[in-house]
């Protein structure tokens, strides 16, 4: 499996259309319900941070670029952005009941 976790920093201005708008892209990745694919985004206490996991099964592509919701979301997140998102390869070590 593959994990990455990202962390992106967003103009405090913009964080509650960032929430709405992951919301209702949530909403269409739940509906379409990809295979193989764990995604989570948490927004960090400061207000302003945001926290992503992608989780991909071994083989497989990521299924999340097929939803045009999810792609709408990050081609807009390029204008909500303070600076560009810092991502991850994470290697687990051990896990219960993960994200």
């Amino acid at each position: 499996m593959t994990v990455m976790m990202i962390r992106a920093n967003v103009k405090r201005e913009q964080a509650g259309v960032v929430d709405s708008t992951a919301k209702a892209m949530f909403a269409a990745i739940n509906e379409a319900q990809p295979q193989g694919v764990r995604y989570t985004s948490y927004r960090v206490g400061d207000g302003a941070t945001y926290l992503i996991l992608l989780e991909l099964q071994e083989g497989i592509e990521n299924p999340l670029s097929g939803i045009a919701a999810f792609r709408s979301f990050q081609e807009n997140l390029k204008g909500w952005l303070t600076e560009p998102p810092v991502p991850e390869q994470l290697t687990v070590v051990g896990e219960y009941r993960s994200f």
